[in-house]
């Protein structure tokens, strides 16, 4: 079945947090763009391009990779989908972000043509229920705390705690939301590679008596030889993230066995081909994983859930709901009730557009 059309449309979606911020930068604003292919039968498939400066992909940069790259869709098979996003990895290197919207709306249109959700094309349902795992921003940490009390009101069980580099008031920002919530809740932080190696041992140490699950991405993505000497010092489950940012580093990250996880998005490592491909090579290497912060539209975190429906490997709560921060969204279809998002049979990535409001 043909390609007839491929679209891009922005997605600005607004936070309910105006002052959301993490280490590496500050943002109340979801940034993004849409890929619409339409088929000759009237079929579409929709994707996510996510816009993630500290990944090298700022908002400008995706749409012109795109720009350039649905240039070499139209008129071709929706179907051969494995050639297509060859020849686009040949035609352009990395730019994965926006190769994912790409990869995305080809499997969703894929799927939608023969009425199954997206997880069929990969197995099948494993796993229909996730555990939600919910993110932090950087505040004070009194502020932390409240924030997360909030959470927990909604259900939700599983933390990250955004921290910045600064030993005692990360450790402060750990200690205020442990004693709000007591024994009970998962916490994980994310330092987002603002620690040099000695001072994330320290840091972590210092943490490990509050019951930490996971760190996440203590040192800078480059510094292999520091991310491997953070996870064998510390007795905290060592997570990759940003290093994790191609599927040969994930490759590398396994084989030289420098963290204990990894966090797999299907906008850093290209689509829902290559993290699948990722999610593999992690099982052969035994390294754990997860799916990491999918933050955008509904649209985003469906084709996560999708791909962890099939992936019964998965050790720990994903960070599939972030959505439900956002002052708004486009998208509707997701299940979350008290903190666990739910597989449906819906065909797809399980999602549609909202419908156009009436004027007046």
């Amino acid at each position: 079945m043909k390609i007839v059309e491929v679209r891009v449309e922005e997605s600005l979606l607004p936070k309910q947090d105006k002052d959301w911020k993490f280490a590496l930068a500050a943002s109340g604003m979801s940034e993004g763009w849409v890929v619409s292919i339409r088929a000759q039968d009237g079929t579409t498939g929709y994707g996510y391009a996510s816009s993630m400066a500290h990944y090298g992909a700022p908002h400008e940069t995706v749409k012109g990779a795109l720009d350039r790259l649905i240039k070499r869709l139209e008129g071709r098979d929706s179907r051969d989908i494995a050639n297509i996003m060859a020849d686009l990895d040949r035609a352009m290197v990395g730019n994965n972000q926006a190769k994912a919207g790409i990869d995305c709306a080809l499997h969703d249109l894929m799927a939608r043509r023969l009425n199954i959700p997206i997880c069929d094309l990969f197995g099948g349902p494993a796993v229909r229920e996730f555990a939600t795992l919910r993110i932090l921003p950087i505040k004070s940490p009194s502020d932390m705390a409240k924030n997360a009390r909030m959470l927990h009101n909604k259900g939700v069980r599983h933390f990250k705690i955004k921290i910045h580099g600064e030993i005692d008031e990360d450790v402060a920002r750990v200690a205020a939301v442990r004693k709000e919530l007591g024994a009970d809740a998962h916490l994980t932080v994310d330092a987002n590679q603002s620690y040099a190696p000695k001072d994330a041992i320290i840091a972590l140490n210092r943490m490990a008596q509050y019951k930490i699950d996971l760190a996440e991405q203590p040192v800078k993505a480059s510094d292999l030889v520091g991310l491997k000497a953070v996870t064998a010092a510390v007795p905290i489950t060592i997570e990759a993230d940003e290093a994790a940012y191609s599927l040969d580093q994930v490759m590398i990250l396994v084989r030289d066995r420098i963290v204990d996880a990894i966090s797999l998005k299907i906008a850093k490592l290209g689509g829902l081909r290559k993290t699948y491909a990722a999610a593999m090579i992690c099982e052969a290497g035994g390294v754990r994983y997860r799916m990491g912060a999918h933050s955008g539209p509904q649209l985003l975190a469906a084709h996560g859930l999708q791909l962890a429906a099939a992936l019964p490997g998965i050790w720990y709560a994903s960070e599939l709901t972030e959505f439900d921060g956002l002052a708004e969204d486009r998208w509707e279809g997701l299940k979350l009730v008290d903190g666990v998002l739910h597989h449906t049979d819906a065909i797809g990535c399980g999602v549609t557009p909202k419908a156009a409001r009436t004027k007046g």
